[in-house]
């Protein structure tokens, strides 16, 4: 960790005493994730078109995506790359809170190469198998699950979460709280897939959601900010808030390239990643419920898919014809098709998901 070594130098000259600070790091974290994306975002982008590992578009998608067939994807290993090397120059790497979002992250990233791999590269049209991409989200939720459970690490809160707009309120899951884990973990992962249809949309609401996250995993360390703010004291988790700097310097980074038009897609790879990440931060933290809010949009949109399928579903086996609730989902394919351009669609998703990270972090105060 270059931050520890460099602060060895306090006793020659006292600036190197700035490393401590993990303000200093977490800014630092997220400078080097996002000039990291800048330089090596160029040489992927071309490594990808040299090969033709490009994105193939849904032909029942919206006719106007269809202009964006062959677009470089699996560019998840830009946002991936420049998230391991910042948190392993900033970060503390034996702190376990970090090495269990760090390990998540990493496996469901290389879950979702393998999805995109089959599709891109081998040209199997629906890529890796759902049942056993589930199988992959499952097994990294019921990893994380035991590990908080039993580790005597947790020992106190090991199957407790916290209630939002309630001071000093928490639910005791017991066992299920391993359960628990695997549903908001497989659902984050699932609803930011499910978000990454649109130039910049993912990448830009993740940035939003995770600057969130790492405020609050720097007032939950703090003793004084925790007992001021009546939230759970977490000592520890401050490296949580390195890393979520870190993947908001690599988001914002990947979006310089990801802004519509698009020079490349983040595939599975990314969006796989960035959904466990999230889903991984706020079970750390004890803000399992407070993800409604910081992932609102995220939420939103898987929740039309499974609105729109259940109820075409529905009324086919009723009516003998199946009806939509939507013109297409995700819900950002029903604004689409109502006429919004996708820039519109995208900045106005935005702007929604920057009121709920607000929101989600006035409620610490109302607690």
């Amino acid at each position: 960790m270059l931050a520890k070594f460099l602060y060895q130098f306090t006793d020659y000259f006292i600036g190197f005493n700035v490393f401590r600070y993990i303000t200093v790091r977490a800014a630092l974290a997220a400078i080097t994730a996002l000039v990291l994306s800048w330089w090596i975002g160029p040489k992927v982008i071309r490594l990808l078109k040299k090969y033709q590992i490009g994105e193939e578009i849904r032909i029942e998608g919206p006719q106007s995506h269809q202009v964006k067939r062959g677009t470089p994807t699996m560019g998840g290993l830009i946002i991936l790359f420049s998230i391991v090397i910042a948190v392993l120059l900033w970060a503390d790497v034996f702190n376990l809170y970090l090495l269990l979002i760090f390990l998540t992250t990493l496996v469901m990233g290389l879950v979702g190469f393998l999805d995109d791999y089959l599709k891109s590269i081998m040209k199997i049209k629906k890529g890796l198998i759902g049942r056993y991409k589930l199988l992959g989200q499952i097994s990294v939720g019921l990893l994380l699950g035991l590990v908080i459970y039993f580790h005597p690490f947790f020992d106190g809160l090991h199957s407790n979460t916290s209630v939002p707009f309630f001071k000093n309120l928490e639910i005791d899951f017991g066992w299920f709280y391993i359960l628990f884990i695997i549903f908001v973990l497989t659902g984050s992962s699932n609803a930011v897939n499910l978000t990454d249809g649109l130039d910049g949309l993912a990448a830009g609401l993740s940035a939003i959601a995770f600057i969130a996250l790492a405020g609050m995993a720097y007032v939950t360390s703090n003793v004084k900010f925790a007992d001021y703010l009546n939230i759970i004291y977490l000592p520890g988790t401050e490296e949580l808030a390195i890393f979520c700097m870190a993947v908001f310097g690599a988001a914002m980074g990947f979006l310089w390239f990801n802004a519509y038009p698009a020079e490349i897609f983040m595939g599975d790879t990314g969006s796989l990643a960035l959904g466990t990440a999230m889903g991984a931060a706020a079970i750390l933290l004890k803000k399992e419920l407070l993800l409604l809010l910081i992932a609102g949009v995220f939420i939103a949109e898987a929740l039309s898919v499974i609105i729109q399928t259940s109820y075409f579903k529905y009324t086919r086996k009723r009516y003998g014809q199946g009806k939509r609730v939507f013109k297409m989902a995700p819900i950002h394919h029903h604004f689409e098709l109502k006429g919004w351009h996708e820039t519109k669609v995208v900045i106005r998703f935005w702007i929604v998901g920057i009121l709920l990270a607000l929101l989600s972090l006035s409620t610490f105060k109302t607690q």
